[in-house]
């Protein structure tokens, strides 16, 4: 990190600081303080701050913020799965419903309005677990946790699915074949062949009736290494950028992409469980029957989007609009996702 770039996060600290000072005490209590402000690395399009809120008589209460990034239109970022994605009050509610509704979550206590000092964002209890999708597929510790987080991941689907109509706030909503045709037009910007995905564009469209008629709350995003995994299993959702209103089973499909496996692929869901287990857990919670068929269309739908995501990541890159190293890495991978997905329907 140069100089000019630690003086710049360090006077970003202290102003986000007092910003949360502020906050924390109309949540808290006049004299809660704020200690330990850090910016935690990840997260490709918002930023995440850990911290402690410090009550007048010594109790510590460990927090996450989660909000935009300062001088960016968020709502622009991440191609065409911006068009479903929410702001951060909205993804705090979601968070809240969600939780309400039996599916494990944070507790969300306070929300920062956008201003001049802060972009908005929302404030979360910080729980302690393994949120990197390799590290869950890999420690020791967690071995008998993997065993049933596929049932728990359906029973967490289930649950927030179930989430009454009327208790959400105003999301977006996208047909699936709006949805497909956004697809075909992101890679056709590209003017760069791609027979795999161009293949793959077309027999979904030839079974887009197989995309259900239901429409329900669904998370986007859920898949391994947007959750927290204890010695107990799922502990908590994350990551609800992209919640909008569609087809449940997008989200059982993309669990199942074989990207978010990291390698252990004879396990599809998430690279540790069996489909089986997660469409019984998906029932045990009060899902409806679920059909595997629908579901495969789902995960070939998720291994095409995958890969036309890569792709922006990739041209994103090469045409100078975000030149770095995480673009570039993220954007090479697309021809891993199109191989994928010929596998898929081979």
């Amino acid at each position: 990190m140069t100089t000019a770039d630690g003086d710049t996060l360090a006077q970003q600290t202290a102003l986000l600081a007092r910003v949360l000072t502020a906050a924390a005490g109309r949540c808290f209590g006049a004299g809660t303080r704020i200690d330990g402000l850090a910016k935690l690395s990840g997260g490709a399009s918002r930023e995440v701050w850990s911290f402690d809120a410090v009550a007048p008589d010594g109790q510590v209460l460990p927090l996450i913020l989660k909000r935009d990034p300062p001088g960016e239109n968020a709502e622009l970022d991440g191609g065409v799965d911006a068009l479903l994605g929410v702001d951060r009050r909205t993804e705090g509610r979601l968070i809240e419903l969600a939780g309400d509704n039996g599916v494990p979550e944070p507790r969300v206590h306070f929300f920062l309005e956008h201003s001049a000092d802060s972009p908005p964002g929302f404030v979360m209890d910080r729980l302690d677990g393994e949120t990197l999708g390799r590290r869950i597929l890999r420690e020791p510790a967690l071995a008998e946790a993997r065993d049933g987080l596929a049932f728990q991941c359906g029973q967490a689907l289930a649950r927030m699915h179930a989430v009454p109509a009327e208790r959400l706030p105003p999301l977006k909503e996208l047909a699936p074949a709006a949805h497909l045709q956004l697809y075909r037009d992101t890679l056709a910007s590209f003017d760069h062949p791609h027979p795999g995905f161009e293949y793959g564009l077309r027999w979904l469209g030839e079974r887009l009736e197989l995309a259900g008629t239901r429409h329900t709350l669904v998370h986007g995003d859920f898949r391994n290494g947007n959750f927290i995994v204890d010695r107990d299993g799922l502990k908590a959702v994350l990551d609800w950028e992209l919640g909008h209103r569609g087809d449940p089973m997008c989200d059982l499909g993309w669990i199942c992409v074989k990207s978010w496996r990291y390698g252990h692929v004879d396990r599809p869901v998430g690279g540790f469980g069996r489909r089986e287990d997660l469409f019984a857990g998906y029932a045990d919670a009060g899902g409806p029957p679920v059909d595997p068929q629908v579901v495969h269309f789902w995960e070939v739908f998720g291994a095409m989007r995958w890969g036309v995501m890569c792709m922006i990541f990739a041209f994103d890159h090469l045409g100078h609009r975000r030149r770095s190293v995480e673009p570039a890495t993220i954007g090479r991978r697309a021809a891993e996702a199109e191989h994928d997905l010929l596998e898929l329907l081979d």
